[in-house]
């Protein structure tokens, strides 16, 4: 699930600064900040993070963008990655939040194909689309360029929030959830101020 865990909350990233440089730097999309949320559904920080993380996007000035990159530490987690790239390919990003709801308030076991499928058909979703969807090479290849960015950004724990290619910020680094957020504003602020 997440390597983090609450007790790291309160250790911050070494030498006192709340974030993570990344070296190298790694490419963003040109003329905009580029934001990254590394998450995993199954991730109970990342379920407390998402409605803070959302509500700061809707300030986000339209230079800024964020991307979310769902991550799987294992082979296990991978179906749950499938599960948001079919959500995105469907442009139904409204059940996002929702896969959280259901794992974590609802307590459903949303960790297998079958289960995932039954869960989006619950929700309105045709099942031939999603199923055909579900292993396609679109949604495969994101999956695959997902894994990529975790090794390329040095991802150890999820929710983690990149900044510009160069900062990784997270709760065991800022100190808590909030102040994740807080920190992921301050250096888009910072970049943008440097363009």
């Amino acid at each position: 699930m997440t390597l983090f865990s609450a007790t790291l909350l309160a250790q911050g990233a070494p030498g006192g600064k709340k974030y993570m440089e990344l070296s190298p730097a790694q490419p963003t999309e040109p003329g905009k900040v580029e934001a990254l949320e590394f998450f995993s559904y199954s991730c109970p920080h990342c379920a407390v993070l998402e409605p803070l993380l959302e509500k700061w996007i809707k300030g986000l000035p339209a230079d800024v963008i964020v991307k979310r990159v769902p991550v799987a530490f294992n082979a296990s987690m991978k179906p749950l990655q499938q599960l948001y790239y079919s959500l995105e390919a469907m442009d139904r990003m409204d059940l996002h939040p929702k896969a959280f709801q259901a794992i974590h308030e609802e307590k459903k076991r949303l960790f297998t194909k079958a289960d995932i499928i039954a869960w989006a058909v619950a929700q309105g979703i045709d099942r031939a689309k999603f199923e055909a969807l579900f292993d396609s090479f679109g949604v495969m290849s994101k999956v695959s360029r997902a894994d990529q960015l975790v090794n390329a950004y040095k991802i150890q724990g999820t929710p983690s929030v990149a900044v510009a290619g160069r900062y990784v910020v997270s709760p065991s680094e800022a100190g808590g959830y909030q102040e994740t957020i807080d920190q992921a504003d301050a250096l888009v602020k910072q970049v943008r101020a440097a363009k």
